[in-house]
């Protein structure tokens, strides 16, 4: 085994195993990597997705891993990661406070009980004495450029996390180059800390769905054929939910059989996205499902004459990229991370609602420019996988091991 010139606490593994450089290596090293997965909520979402996606593609590539998880998910991590070690936190920590707690005193006796070289903290909070280095995933700035868009409770703790992991993680890591240079600017943060890392996407949950498929969601929707426009996302007022409901609602008025808007995801916090509904003609339909199961997704976005995700900001934009995966045309906006994600492939509209109508009327009246758009939407999204991603992540893990001391 090669050895000679690794830091401390490094491991050399066998010819196969994960290295960040690709499978063809002979000889590697790797760090063992303890995940903090007790952040993820019940209804997975896009942090659950985020991290059941990165922790699959690095156990694939053979990393040295251990798992970190609330009791709930033990079962599922031990399938989805199967060598791994998976390490259930208490009951208690089912619920915020105690998890917070119990991050910053039982996390690092984990850390410690696996032996971890270095600790990853995928959703902005991390230990204070972890006895590790530790990467911190810093998602998005939106709590600092778009505060009226939170819960104050919530944007009070997430900015004093961002805050502590900017000056205190070993490394930074964020899913695209728009929330690295928000990170740079809206907090002095040191550049040469900050890795980014794109998300990947599924693409055997996510991708161009069969007719029976989109018949079945439809059917189960209630709308048995009828044409729709997706949202798919948290209703929250950075989402811009309510301007997607009136430019929705202004767009199709007037058309002969309008299509239904779909508001599928949970209901966040705003009180505007009830005054939008509030306010929608009373021959149009608007449906809010909740939350969809996984294997409707496909059928639910792709069967979409549009899937629109108009917000005012995001770190990555993982709903576009999973959205264009499944040959949906997809209008967005420019802010933030959105262009890197979408490029060429996806329509672009500012914020606003009459931007929105205007833009929503344009694909709607031009069925070869929808169809364009899906097609190009699903090339660009093979260039997005998990293991690109897990690759990147490593290189960030590897870095902070090579830091640590510093």
């Amino acid at each position: 085994m090669f050895t000679t010139g690794l830091p401390e606490g490094v491991r050399s593994v066998e010819a196969g195993k994960f290295t960040g450089l690709g499978r063809g290596a002979r000889q590697i090293v790797a760090p063992r990597v303890l995940v903090d997965a007790t952040s993820v909520p019940a209804d997975r979402g896009a942090l659950g997705r985020y991290v059941d996606g990165l922790v699959a593609a690095l156990d694939a590539a053979g990393a040295d891993l251990a798992i970190a998880c609330q009791r709930a998910d033990e079962e599922r991590y031990g399938k989805l990661v199967p060598d791994a070690r998976i390490v259930a936190g208490p009951t208690a920590i089912a619920h915020r406070p105690a998890r917070l707690a119990w991050e910053q005193t039982g996390l690092p006796l984990v850390a410690q009980q696996v032996d971890a070289d270095v600790l990853h903290s995928p959703h902005y909070s991390m230990p204070l004495r972890a006895g590790v280095p530790v990467v911190v995933t810093v998602h998005d700035l939106t709590f600092f450029t778009e505060p009226d868009a939170h819960n104050p409770v919530a944007a009070t703790f997430f900015k004093s996390a961002i805050r502590t992991a900017a000056r205190r993680a070993t490394r930074v890591l964020v899913p695209s180059k728009a929330t690295r240079d928000e990170l740079v600017r809206v907090l002095d943060a040191d550049s040469t800390r900050i890795d980014v890392a794109y998300h990947g996407v599924d693409h055997e949950l996510f991708h161009r769905p069969e007719q029976e498929q989109v018949r079945a969601v439809s059917d189960r929707l209630g709308l048995h054929g009828q044409p729709y426009l997706a949202y798919l996302g948290t209703l929250e007022p950075r989402k811009n939910v309510p301007a997607l409901i009136t430019g929705w609602a202004a767009a199709v008025c007037d058309l002969p059989d309008p299509p239904a808007l779909v508001l599928g995801g949970g209901s966040g916090w705003s009180e505007e996205v009830d005054e939008a509904v509030a306010a929608v003609p009373a021959h149009l339909r608007l449906v809010r499902p909740g939350y969809l199961r996984f294997r409707d997704l496909p059928g639910f976005l792709g069967g979409a004459l549009v899937v629109a995700f108009p917000s005012r900001g995001e770190g990555f934009g993982l709903p576009v990229l999973e959205a264009m995966a499944c040959g949906a045309p997809v209008l967005t906006t420019h802010r933030t991370s959105l262009p890197e994600v979408g490029g060429d492939a996806v329509a672009y509209t500012e914020p606003d609602s009459e931007s929105i109508t205007e833009a929503l009327a344009q694909l709607l009246a031009d069925r070869g420019h929808r169809e364009a758009l899906g097609a190009a939407g699903h090339a660009r999204a093979e260039e997005f996988s998990w293991a690109a991603s897990a690759d990147a992540h490593m290189a960030c893990y590897q870095r902070a091991v090579g830091q640590r001391g510093e």
